[in-house]
């Protein structure tokens, strides 16, 4: 293989773009209109456009990538993961179009790829499987049949794909129809097939997954196991190997069953064999046929580069490895850096400050002035600490999100921190119900954290950039800044040489404002010094300066200048109206004028970054007129609905 064709975007088509450097490839990108600036464009040695914006127009068009290959002169390509990764389509494409498919046979990715014929496969080696149904008839008459002889809870699972998508858990029987139809149209929108299954629903468990890797002259090892348990919405954000609950009685034997089902598909190259683990028992969950998201922790503790193993053995080359010689040193954990608040909602905008942490592993595509749009996942890059012990590596990890500045759009930066901070994780405790037990209390501490920083912090760093004068005033100037949507007044002085009085709340502090070569302030409050950072947002009427965000530390604040606004003003206004809290897609609208709505109810369902998200009523309220309708795009701040006043 001479040149890569890299059927990807973003952070993994520049995380494989970096290994066939080292081994001497040329590597070609490929882009929709919406990534023609993107950096995996920028640093390929080729590029091909492929037009369109969606993935459905570009990196799902197997038509495209094939003729971008041949109009490179690409004789391999790499799938990366998601898109088509495990389609077995594509696979048959590339090879059929004399290249070298750097992945899986498609008939492994076709038995695999389906969690039904995963499981009997897996059922027909001894792997433990979960009791579910899987059969042809997908009525939702036969489910429920079924529903009630497995026993509830239970999950709905989409057959094909994976990363949550197509995933509900139910918990009764009444709640089975709507899961039906929510998992059914989510699955038919990210992999193009709306088959479900369903299977008993374990609700305390850990998600644990073994890395296989095999070659074409039946050797299969595995590289131990990730424990991926801290989730939101059923997609994994944290991830860590050696799993805290693992020993070694039990890594054997789901170690063992792992590269037991790869041998049994006749499997070639890396995958990963996922498992729920409820203390010494172990069920099969599914195998994705494809390199994962969180491979570096593997990387980080064995030394390996996977990448490089998945471009040999797609060459015939033997395992670099026997199982004796693999040998794991260490503590890894990655965390998923997103484009979201701490509700999960996906936000987009533009990265108008970024700078990398240091010290640890950061694997990503940002760049000052990068537009995160819609239409792909949220996933910004993943951060990845290696130490000699776990506690080492958490302590490594919280430190190098407080040191990451990406400014311009709500990120989940601080509470990656919290979750790792959080003591049920420290203590090796959390299991997959841990976000949806400790979530609220997480989000509690995290808006503390911000209030603790909003005065002498926040404040002073948004005062600093709207004054220029380095003279003292006598007069102190009334200040009124926004933050979640709640008013904080202050009154600050000016004292000469970047020292402000701010008083707020009955008391006054002294704080002295320096700002650095970099772009950033030092704020000093007393005996405490801190650092912020500082990007200017577009107000409301496309002008600068009406909106700021602020890092400091592991905390963002979002702060508004309501200065000149009346004190009465904003709030009753915003109580009649609804307002899209993202950009996205209306695709389902459950409401129409006049009808009386109760506080919760769902309202619209907007699909933004590969997920469908349900708006729902903020109170009780009676309908005055709806003006979303379904196919439309939404953009952040649009009225989509109004209450009657």
């Amino acid at each position: 293989m001479n040149t890569l064709l890299i059927a990807n975007r973003g952070e993994i088509a520049r995380r494989i773009m970096r290994t066939a450097r080292i081994v001497g490839m040329q590597t070609v990108a490929v882009y929709s209109d919406a990534d023609a600036d993107a950096l995996h464009v920028r640093e390929a040695d080729g590029a091909f456009s492929l037009g369109g914006i969606s993935s459905a127009d570009s990196y799902l068009r197997i038509d495209k990538l094939i003729a971008a290959a041949e109009a490179c002169g690409a004789d391999a390509v790499h799938p990366g993961y998601g898109f088509l990764s495990e389609n077995a389509a594509f696979a048959d494409a590339v090879i059929a179009a004399g290249l070298t498919w750097v992945g899986p046979p498609p008939a492994a990715i076709r038995q695999l790829g389906s969690k039904s014929a995963a499981k009997q496969l897996a059922s027909a080696q001894g792997v433990p499987c979960l009791p579910g149904y899987q059969g042809d008839d997908q009525s939702d008459a036969r489910f429920a049949i079924e529903a009630g002889r497995i026993g509830y809870p239970l999950m709905v699972k989409a057959v094909a794909g994976g990363g949550g998508r197509g995933m509900r858990l139910v918990h009764e029987a009444a709640q089975l129809p709507a899961a039906l139809q929510s998992a059914r149209s989510e699955a038919l929108s990210a992999f193009g097939s709306a088959e479900l299954l369903i299977e008993r629903a374990l609700l305390n468990p850990r998600h644990v997954e073994v890395q296989v890797f095999a070659d074409a002259h039946a050797h299969c090892i595995h590289l131990g196991e990730r424990d991926c348990s801290v989730q939101r919405r059923h997609q994994k954000i944290v991830e860590e190997t050696p799993s805290p609950a693992v020993d070694e009685k039990l890594r054997a034997r789901m170690c063992g069953a792992a590269v037991a089902l790869a041998q049994a598909a006749g499997y070639v190259g890396a995958g990963t064999v996922e498992f729920l683990v409820d203390g010494p028992d172990f069920f099969l969950m599914e195998m994705n046929t494809r390199l994962q998201v969180e491979h570096p922790v593997t990387e980080a503790v064995t030394g390996l580069d996977l990448v490089e193993w998945q471009l040999r053995v797609a060459q015939g080359e033997l395992l670099p490895l026997m199982q004796e010689q693999v040998v794991f040193t260490g503590h890894a954990i990655e965390v998923r850096l997103c484009a979201e608040d701490e509700n999960f909602t996906p936000h987009t905008g533009m990265v108008q400050r970024f700078r990398e942490p240091g010290g640890i592993r950061f694997d990503h595509a940002l760049f000052e002035g990068q537009v995160v749009s819609p239409h792909y996942d949220s996933m910004l890059g993943k951060l990845v600490a290696h130490a000699a012990t776990r506690d080492q590596a958490i302590d490594q990890l919280v430190a190098a999100l407080g040191r990451t500045e990406v400014l311009g759009l709500p990120t989940n930066r601080g509470f990656l921190a919290a979750c790792l901070a959080h003591p049920v994780f420290r203590d090796g405790q959390a299991l997959i119900p841990f976000l949806a037990e400790q979530g609220e209390a997480i989000k509690d501490f995290l808006q503390k954290e911000e209030l603790r920083a909003l005065i002498s912090a926040g404040l002073s760093t948004i005062f600093s950039r709207k004054s220029a004068s380095s003279l003292p005033c006598p007069f102190p100037k009334p200040v009124r800044l926004r933050h979640r949507a709640k008013p904080v007044d202050l009154r600050v002085r000016e004292l000469g040489r970047g020292e402000v009085a701010l008083e707020a709340d009955g008391e006054i502090r002294r704080v002295a404002i320096r700002q650095q070569a970099d772009g950033s302030t030092v704020i000093r409050n007393g005996q405490t010094q801190q650092h912020a950072s500082v990007a200017c947002l577009k107000g409301t009427a496309g002008q600068p300066g009406g909106r700021w965000h602020v890092q400091i530390g592991a905390v963002d604040l979002f702060l508004e200048d309501a200065t000149f606004e009346s004190a009465g003003s904003g709030g009753a206004a915003a109580a009649q109206e609804l307002r899209a809290p993202f950009n996205g897609k209306v695709i389902a609208v459950h409401a129409t004028p006049g009808q009386a709505v109760k506080r919760g109810d769902t309202l619209l369902v907007i699909e933004s970054m590969k997920l469908e998200h349900a708006v729902n009523a903020p109170h009780d309220a009676v309908l005055a007129e709806v003006m979303a309708e379904v196919g439309r795009q939404t953009s952040p701040g649009q009225v989509l609905l109004r209450f009657v006043a």
